[in-house]
């Protein structure tokens, strides 16, 4: 057994600034319930998204249900969705009318919908759990539960769903309240940011804790949190789905072999007859020959790739050569990470981390060409996973992996290298710190990166559109009070 180490001290002045701006303020739920890993967010995001709600649904009175359309996600005050189209079996009765989501069918009580002329055209009541049911839910309201549709979809990660994106967020042009307190509050700033980034990496380690406790499978753990990583957002579920059906156990220390397959399995690898270039050819009948003697089974038809609109570094072909150069070798990854002496320093501890995964990614054949198509170049070097990448995978993966596990050097956090400035930190750093801020701050520091995120999960999102409903500037106006 480790020695037990609290990493995450200074998440607790975080956790206080929350519960206290949050106390009172029903609708916006803490990120786990009783016996519910995610958010109501997270509910509304699988209804919303055609790729995670299931085809077909169950009503409580035992009818079938298709969704024609789920409705326009509503950012005013009333029902989670407008103007839904519904299809109910059999009789082919068309519904329409608005959608409220719940996680408990009883939260339509809690939250004293029935009365409110807000919820009047509200026909729909969807929830994850089937009981106990609302005793308020007006009659004329059909209701039905996910849970059952979406526990038989595994290969679904609830996780993994990137709530940042849903809906579009567009930053008001008047100053928020939140600057006004805290552009001239530096010292404030840092700590707050500094706190909120502790508390989102104690939520990443307590998840990777649980999934420890519940799979004795350590290594297939963490090979399927890279994979989720190396999906991105935009493939971060078929990545996952991947892992469970190619797993770790299938790999050997041949990197053709690995990515041979991983690419038969995802069925994304190509025919050698469209490849142009004749090197790369050849190598495609070379991984065609592993694939086909290997015996594995190929990727569900019903898990799609998004391939529209991704930059070539960012394809899955690309992506998986990456896990199949990590995963091989007399040391994968693992193996490697494992030998990093924690008695180092933080920082010292990082870079090892981080020189393992570059050179660990190091392949000729990829690092000439970005795809298999392309012409290779002799005079630019294509890193399969680039600084900001790592950054990611180290700040989001491996230290919430080894934190959870109590084996990491105490000092590690404050010297977290950043990565890129994603949207949803920008609109946090905008929302509570002004257009004009200097974004030095948080630039280089990708625990006060995390912060940025937590906040805007916390606060800046569920506020919608009006900063007015948000308890965070409250908050910093008391303590700056003080």
């Amino acid at each position: 057994m480790y020695e037990e180490i609290n990493y995450f001290v200074e998440a607790d002045k975080y956790n206080t600034v929350k519960l206290q701006a949050l106390q009172n303020v029903r609708e916006i739920s803490p990120q786990y319930q009783k016996r519910f890993r995610w958010s109501e967010r997270h509910l509304q995001c699988i209804w919303f998204d055609e790729r995670y709600r299931p085809d077909k649904l169950t009503l409580s009175s035992g009818e079938s249900c298709t969704i024609i359309t789920p409705g326009t996600w509503n950012m005013e005050a009333g029902p989670d969705f407008l103007d839904a189209q519904i299809m109910i079996e059999p009789g082919s009765r068309l519904l329409r009318g608005d959608v409220e989501i719940h996680i408990y069918p009883s939260d339509w009580d809690h939250h004293k919908h029935s009365g409110n002329p807000n919820y009047d055209n509200v026909v729909l009541h969807v929830s994850w759990f089937k009981s106990p049911p609302a005793k308020t839910l007006p009659k004329n309201i059909l209701s039905l539960s996910l849970s059952e549709k979406m526990l038989a979809r595994p290969w679904i990660s609830i996780t993994d769903i990137d709530i940042k994106a849903y809906p579009h967020n567009t930053l008001p042009q008047t100053p928020r309240p939140c600057q006004s307190y805290l552009q001239n509050n530096p010292d404030y700033t840092y700590a707050l940011l500094l706190a909120a980034g502790y508390h989102r990496l104690q939520n990443k380690t307590m998840t990777i804790t649980r999934s420890l406790e519940d799979r004795a499978e350590r290594e297939q753990i963490l090979y399927e949190e890279f994979m989720a990583a190396l999906g991105y957002k935009q493939n971060k579920t078929p990545f996952r789905a991947l892992a469970k059906i190619v797993p770790l156990t299938s790999f050997t220390e041949s990197r053709d072999h690995n990515l041979a397959i991983l690419l038969g399995a995802a069925r994304l690898l190509p025919q050698p007859d469209a490849i142009t270039n004749p090197s790369a050819a050849k190598y495609i009948r070379t991984l065609w020959d592993i694939w086909w003697k290997s015996g594995q089974d190929e990727l569900d038809q019903d898990i799609l790739w998004t391939l529209h609109g991704l930059r070539p570094n960012n394809h899955p072909t690309r992506r998986l050569a990456a896990a199949a150069a990590l995963f091989s070798g007399r040391q994968n990854i693992i193996m490697q990470l494992d030998e990093i002496n924690t008695g180092d320093s933080g920082k010292d501890w990082i870079n090892k981390v981080i020189k393992s995964i570059d050179q660990s990614t190091l392949w000729p054949f990829w690092n000439e060409r970005l795809l298999f198509n392309s012409t290779p170049s002799d005079s630019h070097s294509y890193k399969l996973l680039g600084r900001k990448r790592i950054s990611a995978i180290l700040t989001n993966i491996i230290i919430p992996f080894y934190a959870a596990e109590k084996r990491l050097p105490l000092n590690t956090f404050k010297s977290l290298p950043a990565e890129d400035i994603s949207s949803p930190m920008r609109t946090a750093a905008f929302y509570i710190l002004g257009r004009d801020h200097n974004p030095a701050l948080y630039a280089t520091n990708n625990l006060l990166q995390q912060g940025l995120l937590q906040i805007y999960l916390d606060f800046c999102l569920p506020a919608r559109t009006s900063c007015q409903e948000c308890r965070l500037n409250e908050r910093i106006k008391s303590d700056l009070s003080m």
